[in-house]
């Protein structure tokens, strides 16, 4: 099987007032596995449908491959969906229901039954063939679902929230599979969720949805290390997120790397000034005591952003780091006021000192001889990060 490229072209649709979605523009490629990853109500199963032909946009047009599927019925697409609720016909065994598309096409008895064994072999569900949907657990029923949407050899496949239904072990189990199976057929995916783990795990590329909206489209990386707005980086994981003020931009050599273009110093309030460590006797000025980050989209000073550094970047330690007299290393003071342990990773709650601003910091669990001592509640820290993990999001979203 071969998938088919997708091209969305400004597609709108209202119900009454309601805009469920505005102009979306962009286009999934060949055999790709993409996400359309947003909360409840963004527009993402919407969207969905009108790809799959049971929804018409008031305004735009849908393209597979070239060719205008917008006005086309599911059945003249060469798509099919599968649904969170399976949507299987609880009477017929497992063959019968992905037997049932072919069975509509009369196609001959013998190449049915070949085709069935073929794709219930591809799900992995051969030695529960003949069994009804209510001898099946969630995830192999799911697995029929997908295996009948695969029979009729659709170039595109639907998937609307199709897990959403298990529970959280047996979904990250059929996840892995789901993605195993698009390896293996080759042909375009198309997959809607809520759940941002499920997004980052499977997807070649995501479009991130709000409000109708299409927010950012990239890969799996682009969209969690390089957020194209508040909303992206705060949906997406979890992060410190701090509106502030470019004070200057200007070029900056690290010690040991190459120069970097564009070193941003911002004002952060809620952060404030850094901490005064020993022996620093360069930083005399105020403004050398703000925020550094590394900016790649030439911000211009005096400009209102927003400052983003995700808590598994920042590094907390009970000593004063010694930064070697790096300018491009952030350092705060502070006290923990929560200290969470969740078996791989601890989260630490820390209060800073001069503003009182709370910042979340995520330390991984390696290997228990290198941890250093145990940091507890109402310890003072301090906390630390590079130029280079931080992020500007240039838009102020209220």
């Amino acid at each position: 099987m071969k998938g088919s490229q997708v091209s969305i072209q400004n597609v709108h649709k209202q119900f009454g007032d309601f805009v469920a979605l505005d102009n979306i523009d962009f286009t999934i490629k060949q055999g790709e596995f993409f996400t359309l990853l947003g909360p409840s109500g963004c527009g993402k199963t919407t969207l969905l449908r009108i790809l799959a032909g049971f929804e018409f946009p008031d305004d735009g047009a849908v393209l597979f491959d070239d060719i205008d599927v917008t006005e086309l019925p599911p059945n003249k697409r060469q798509s099919n969906t599968v649904f969170q609720n399976y949507a299987l016909f609880p009477h017929l065994s497992v063959y019968e229901n992905v037997a049932f598309p072919l069975r509509l096409k009369k196609l001959p008895k013998n190449e049915i039954d070949g085709k069935v064994r073929q794709y219930v072999h591809l799900v992995e569900l051969d030695e529960h063939i003949y069994k009804k949907p209510n001898q099946l657990s969630g995830g192999q029923r799911q697995r029929v679902a997908i295996a009948r949407a695969l029979i009729n050899e659709p170039k595109v496949l639907l998937l609307d929230e199709p897990l959403s239904a298990l529970d959280a072990k047996l979904r990250s189990n059929l996840l892995v599979e789901l993605d195993h199976l698009h390896d293996k057929i080759g042909i375009t995916f198309i997959f809607v969720t809520h759940d941002q783990s499920e997004a980052l795990a499977v997807s070649d590329r995501i479009a991130v949805m709000n409000h109708g909206h299409v927010l950012q489209v990239g890969t799996p990386f682009e969209i969690y290390e390089s957020p194209a707005t508040q909303f992206v980086a705060q949906f997406i994981g979890e992060t410190n997120l701090f509106e502030a003020k470019v004070v200057k931009c200007e070029s900056y050599k690290v010690p040991g790397k190459a120069d970097i273009e564009h070193m941003v110093t911002l004002n952060v309030p809620s952060l404030g000034l850094q901490a005064q460590l020993t022996g620093d006797t360069q930083a005399t000025k105020e403004e050398d005591k703000n925020i550094l980050v590394t900016d790649y989209e030439h911000t211009d000073e005096g400009q209102q952003v927003a400052f983003t550094v995700r808590p598994e970047k920042i590094r907390i330690t009970l000593e004063e780091p010694n930064v070697n007299g790096r300018k491009d290393i952030n350092v705060f003071k502070g006290i923990v006021e929560e200290p969470v342990y969740t078996g791989f990773q601890s989260k630490f709650y820390v209060k800073l000192e001069k503003t009182g601003t709370i910042v979340k910091v995520f330390k991984q669990h390696q290997n228990y001889l290198d941890e250093g001592p145990e940091i507890q509640w109402k310890d003072t820290v301090y906390i630390s990060w590079s130029a280079e993990d931080g992020y500007i999001v240039e838009d102020i979203e209220k």
